[in-house]
């Protein structure tokens, strides 16, 4: 399917260090066979090619049915290894979105780092980790992605945590879709604190499920997105689709079902508790939500934080932890991510300054101004 053409020449022991560079630039042409899915490959107007050369800092031309990359050896290899990829997700009557593209530059640069994930197929094709549901088919975008998605495969209690962003949910929600559709469980249970993130939303009319459906609108946007809308307002109807408020879910064993718990860094010690419990026969739960997002009253512990610490090392529990690395929206969010880590991060260094102070001088200093005026 591709050809590679290099151009680089070796440094000679005198060289100057600036052939160091030159030394490391390359050119690969890369020809594709089917010439329907160029279009769609290289994106219109070539927007894939130009998300490559930004990202990777090189030239991507495109002719016909050839693109030739030029630049660093590491970046056009990684250049190389995502296009193949999306090449394949083509052949296999997928789409191409520019998320994507992004999404599979980061898995080849992961796979350049030779981290265990994502895997690697016979004929080193990179193995996206992949959820298909009826109305669409969602492929990991980053390699935090892959690990989920693999983890909710073979464990029975999955925690996914990390900031808000990083598909956490949006992915939970494909995975318990796709479960219901294929028959492998028979319910689909939602539940989330009903916990104000710093606002008093005060009385909210109607019955409990009118009352909930605001705290659990990112849940049934991204269901909606997985399944037919009028499957969804039947499986609502019928309770094959359930929205449990996580107070009512005292005394119940839920079993032959997903249960998905969103937002679980609101939930106390008690109510985390009782909610692990329930799993039942047949089951698996999914657990979501961001440690650094705390909003329940001051002092009191996140049932979530208490959770990953006393089930750390138990089989059929997995913890996936998301990073700012991992987040997929606009690229903005990624670096907003950043800079409220590095502003909470400052914030607890000069913390432990102000306590390792006070530890070594307990008394402020005032003894030693107490010593000098006596003398």
């Amino acid at each position: 399917m591709t050809r590679d053409s290099q151009s680089s020449s070796r440094k000679q022991p005198d060289a100057p260090a600036t052939a160091a560079s030159a030394s490391d630039m390359t050119h690969i042409v890369l020809a594709f066979e089917d010439n329907r899915l160029i279009g769609d490959l290289f994106g219109q107007f070539d927007q894939n090619l130009a998300l490559i050369e930004q990202r990777l800092g090189i030239d991507a031309m495109a002719r016909g049915n050839q693109v030739t990359l030029k630049g660093s050896q590491a970046s056009c290899a990684q250049a190389r290894t995502a296009l193949e990829a999306m090449y394949q997700r083509l052949l296999q009557g997928q789409e191409i979105h520019p998320g994507d593209v992004d999404g599979a530059l980061r898995m080849a640069a992961a796979a350049e780092a030779q981290l265990p994930l994502p895997t690697l197929e016979p004929k080193s094709r990179l193995a996206f980790a992949q959820i298909a549901t009826r109305r669409k088919t969602i492929v990991a975008r980053t390699a935090t992605q892959d690990a989920y998605i693999r983890a909710m495969d073979r464990a029975d209690l999955i925690f996914g945590t990390g900031p808000a962003g990083t598909g956490k949910t949006f992915l939970a929600v494909a995975y318990a879709a796709a479960l219901l559709e294929r028959g492998d469980v028979a319910r689909l249970i939602l539940s989330r604190p009903a916990v104000e993130a710093g606002e008093r939303l005060g009385f909210l009319p109607g019955e409990m499920k009118d009352k909930v459906d605001p705290y659990l609108r990112p849940i049934y946007d991204a269901l909606y997105e997985m399944m037919p809308a009028e499957k969804v307002d039947r499986g609502l109807q019928s309770g094959m689709i359930e929205v449990a408020p996580l107070a009512f879910m005292r005394g119940r064993t839920l079993s032959n079902a997903v249960v998905l718990l969103d937002e679980a860094q609101n939930t106390t010690s008690m109510q985390m508790k009782m909610f692990l419990t329930r799993l039942g026969e047949g089951s698996k739960m999914i657990v979501t939500g961001d440690p650094s997002q705390i909003d329940l009253p001051s002092g009191q512990k996140s049932g979530l934080r208490e959770a990953l610490g006393l089930l750390t090392g138990i089989e059929a529990v997995s913890h996936i932890r998301f990073t700012e690395t991992d987040v997929v929206r606009h690229e903005l969010v990624g670096r907003i991510v950043t800079a409220y880590d590095n502003a909470a991060r400052e914030e607890s260094e000069a913390r432990e300054r102000r306590y390792e102070q006070r530890r070594r001088d307990p008394d402020g200093g005032q003894s030693a101004d107490r010593t000098a005026a006596v003398s």
